[in-house]
């Protein structure tokens, strides 16, 4: 081989790609990555929804049970639910709290256009959501002691246990087989427990008889089944709709000691609370505009929640939405 064609065949150029083959190339890549990114972009999106989803159903699930306790609890004492009762705290119709004059007042709903007394509705944090229904309930605390004597002129109970939870300016209630009273705890030492006329609201006389005289709660006073007097702290609460911090929330009130409400948010993204009703006798749920007054006949509620999620992660950007049912039977108005 000569040295002239030596030189030629070092100068033939390397073989690689042309512009086309590197153009195909990249648009395949491209193509691969985004299909790539769209899978990832999809899945994260189905992950935020299922997220989303279980987040609201675990927080609602913990809200139906709270307010199912409430609900099944509603008219509850430890003695008779038809007893006749005596309400001395002062000014018992102005507060909803202290409202409460027979067990038919143990359980209320007020519907979408109904006012309900002390619950403000606006836009406000922790008000009432404008269009929604909330519901009012009684019962007795599961605290329960029994009396061992009443000092009738002193206003003091005696019980068989100082551990008992209640203390001054609580809402209580005491009952035997003959009547039941609602009263304020003014003091609270151990196992004597006072019902003096002071506080706030405080109680109107220290007699706690339904006639207005005097009534005593001491073993040794009564006979029969009416000799077993007990004792324990009034549940005051109330569900709503609210204006939470992202949004409707469920909220409850409940009252503490000396008329304090307070209120909390216990489960959030739920946008609407709807209540149908069950009267004695009946075989068809009712809204709360159909019961009228007959509220003392009300056996069970049917509930139904409605949940939003706060994340537009449903089909074409819409928040998700889901509807929780549950039915609650009063089990102190059932057989």
């Amino acid at each position: 081989m000569t040295a002239k064609s030596i030189r030629r065949k070092r100068a033939r150029p390397q073989a690689g790609f042309s512009l086309i083959e590197l153009m195909v190339s990249m648009l395949i890549g491209l193509l691969v990555v985004g299909a790539a990114v769209g899978i990832f972009l999809s899945n994260r999106q189905v992950y935020r929804a299922t997220e989303g989803v279980g987040r609201l159903q675990e927080g609602t699930r913990v809200a139906f049970e709270l307010m199912s306790r409430d609900l099944r609890e509603a008219a509850g004492n430890p003695c008779v639910n038809n007893l006749p009762i005596a309400n001395v705290l002062n000014n018992s119709g102005g507060n909803w709290w202290s409202n409460i004059n027979s067990w038919a007042d143990a359980f209320r709903g007020y519907g979408t256009g109904e006012t309900a007394a002390g619950l403000t509705t606006g836009t406000g944090t922790g008000q009432r959501v404008a269009g929604t229904e909330a519901l009012q309930l009684f019962s007795a605390d599961d605290n329960v002691v029994t009396i061992s004597a009443h000092n009738v002129a002193g206003a003091t109970f005696t019980v068989n246990s100082s551990d008992h939870g209640i203390a001054a300016g609580d809402l209580a209630l005491v009952c035997n087989g003959k009547q039941a009273s609602i009263f304020q705890v003014s003091s609270a030492s151990g196992s004597n427990i006072q019902h003096a006329a002071t506080g706030t609201p405080g109680n109107s006389t220290i007699n706690l008889n339904v006639s207005g005289d005097k009534f005593d709660y001491s073993p040794a006073a009564t006979a029969g089944s009416e000799s077993v007097s007990m004792l324990t702290r009034l549940r005051a609460s109330r569900w709503f709709i609210g204006n939470g911090g992202n949004g409707p929330s469920l909220y409850q009130q409940v009252a503490t000691a000396n008329g304090t409400v307070a209120a909390q948010e216990v489960a959030e993204g739920v946008s609407n609370l709807s209540v149908l009703y069950l009267v004695d006798g009946q075989s068809t749920y009712q809204s709360a505009a159909a019961i009228g007054g007959n509220w003392g006949n009300i056996t069970s509620a049917r509930i139904t929640l409605t949940l939003v999620g706060n994340d537009r992660v449903g089909p074409n950007g819409q928040t998700i939405q889901r509807q929780l049912i549950h039915v609650v039977s009063l089990r102190n108005r059932n057989p």
